[in-house]
């Protein structure tokens, strides 16, 4: 299991973040990332895994998060967009881990070997 740090994850770019978790997860790790993906670099991520995904050797990613706290007020919320961003991220390889159970703040997951 491999837990990453936000301040690793800021100093890449999108495109990094995809191929080092891509890569990570085809290795049978388990990623747990201390801020999560933007919406775009979770959709390029499945993307990228869909193209990947060969019937003997990678099943494709189990991908679970929880959303951040929003401490905006009220005329924030009503006159800004809002900014999506995940806490924490778990990523692993989809034949090694099964989200059991989420809820806002709570991922309860279990992880087999091969």
């Amino acid at each position: 299991m491999d837990m990453i740090s936000e301040d690793k994850l800021e100093r890449m770019t999108p495109m990094e973040k995809v191929r080092m978790i891509l890569d990570g997860v085809k290795k049978g790790k388990i990623l747990v990332l201390e801020k999560g993906l933007t919406p775009k670099e979770e959709a390029k991520l499945i993307e990228m895994t869909m193209t990947e995904i060969t019937p003997d050797d990678f099943a494709g990613i189990e991908i679970e998060s929880y959303p951040t706290k929003s401490n905006q007020k009220l005329l924030d919320k009503l006159f800004r967009k809002p900014v999506i961003r995940t806490r924490l991220t778990v990523i692993g390889p989809a034949n090694q881990l099964k989200t059991l159970r989420k809820d806002k703040d709570f991922i309860s997951a279990i992880v087999s070997s091969r």
